[in-house]
This record gives C-alpha cells, sequence and structure tokens, in this order.
C-alpha cells in the first residue's frame, strides 16, 4: 500500500479508526472523514503527515464530492474508498419509529455509500483502476426486531456493490463487500443498552475485535482476495480469517 491513497468514512472510532491505522502501518496516505471533528482531527495528528482529516457528513452529495477533490488535491488521485460510515440509532419498532430518524438512518447507511461511490467512479474508471469497499451486514441479509431502518439500508447498500461490480468491474475496478460480523464498538454499546433483539443478549466477549475487519480490508486490497470480486465477504467464514490470518 506504499503511497496508496485511501479514503475511509465513519473513521472517527471503530472498525473505520482501527482501518486508518492499519492501512497507514501499510504506508497508505489516508483520509479520514466523519462527522465528529475532534476524533479524526486527533487520529490524523496520531497517524502523522500521511492522515489528513475532513469534517463531512457522507449523506450529502455536495460535501462528498468536495471531500473526495480535496483528498485528490492533497494526495493524488484515490485508489481506495472504503464506505464505512453507518448508523444504527435509534433502534425501535417500525410502527412506533420515528419517520425524520428512520430517513437519516437510510441517507447515511445508503446514501453515503452512493455518495462515495460517485465521487471516485469516475476517475477510477478513467485510469482501469481502483479499489471499493463497502462494509456490509448480516442485517442486509436477514430481518431483525428494531433494526428495520438498518437492514434495510444495509440489504441497500449490499445490492448497490453488485450493482457498481456489475458497471465497473470490467474496467478493471476492484468492488467487495464486507459483513464484519458483531465488532467490539460503540455500535455494539448501543445495541446492548437498547435491550432489543437477540445481538443485544450477546457477551462482549462475543464480538471480534475491531482490527479483524480493518486487517481483513487490508487483505481485500491484495490481489489475494481477486476471486471474490463483486462479491460480499464474511467474516464470520474460518476460510477467510485462516486467509487474512485472524485469530
Amino acid at each position: 500500500m506504499d503511497g496508496k491513497v485511501v479514503v475511509i468514512t465513519g473513521a472517527s472510532r471503530g472498525i473505520g479508526a482501527a482501518a486508518a491505522q492499519v492501512f497507514a502501518a501499510a504506508g497508505a496516505k489516508v483520509a479520514l472523514l466523519a462527522r465528529s471533528s475532534a476524533e479524526i482531527d486527533a487520529l490524523a495528528a496520531e497517524i502523522g503527515p500521511q492522515a489528513m482529516a475532513l469534517t463531512v457528513d457522507v449523506g450529502d452529495w455536495e460535501a462528498m464530492a468536495a471531500a473526495i477533490a480535496s483528498v485528490e488535491a492533497a494526495f493524488g488521485p484515490v485508489d481506495v474508498l472504503i464506505n464505512n460510515a453507518g448508523v444504527i440509532a435509534p433502534i425501535s419498532g417500525l410502527a412506533e419509529s420515528t419517520p425524520s430518524a428512520w430517513m437519516e438512518a437510510i441517507t447515511i447507511n445508503l446514501g453515503g455509500v452512493y455518495n462515495g461511490m460517485r465521487a471516485v467512479l469516475p476517475a477510477m474508471i478513467a485510469r482501469g483502476a481502483g479499489t471499493i469497499l463497502t462494509i456490509s451486514s448480516g442485517a442486509a441479509h436477514s430481518p431483525l426486531q428494531g433494526w428495520s431502518h438498518y437492514c434495510a439500508s444495509k440489504a441497500g447498500a449490499a445490492m448497490l456493490t453488485r450493482s457498481a461490480h456489475l458497471e465497473a468491474g470490467d474496467s478493471g475496478l476492484r468492488i467487495m463487500g464486507l459483513s464484519p460480523g458483531t465488532v467490539a464498538t460503540q455500535m455494539q454499546k448501543d445495541i446492548k443498552a437498547s435491550g432489543v433483539g437477540p445481538v443485544a443478549k450477546l457477551n462482549w466477549e462475543d464480538h471480534v475485535p475491531a482490527d479483524w475487519p480493518a486487517r481483513t480490508l487490508l487483505w481485500m486490497c491484495s490481489a489475494q482476495a481477486d476471486s471474490y470480486l463483486g462479491q460480499e465477504i464474511s467474516l464470520r467464514d474460518p476460510v477467510i480469517r485462516e486467509k487474512v490470518g485472524l485469530q
């Protein structure tokens, strides 16, 4: 990854922050995008000059396009986009859900993936190279109580990933999804606090550390993952864990 330019959304904590550290350690220039400026500013300062922080709402197309333009001006063309930004709050039954909050989750979890892809795809297609990785979820494929907004948005993002591969795979782009399973992040603390559904009943020890999906994302940027192009990789798969070197 020496000199490669990697954009990570939702980089303020959890998988995004872990990915920033893993990719920077591998030699990449990392652009950290999130709504929480204090967290990404601190992380960028910790990583050093090969990192930059941009406060942006991924659900805002113009803001996302401007952020990508800023990355390209500072670091050069984007080689890797990691669509990680996502929210699960507020967890509630569909009949009791708040329409504005429900739609905000769709805008971030699905609209944010679209905005990221739309911002980098034209230049990647023109160059005939680029990798786009989107964080998916088991919730994209199975309904869960209180998670209608999350399930629907993640299902949409999974199909968007497949659509992007269909359209741009023949141009030399590498596009895949990663379903990380349950990860020891703030999101899992929020799920636990809600008390809703089977995931809320899991013990903290049941969740994998955030560096596992981060290291898997790095592996997905290598030729070793080429057989999975256009697909969704599951970190629950022991074969994948073995290939990545996770224990």
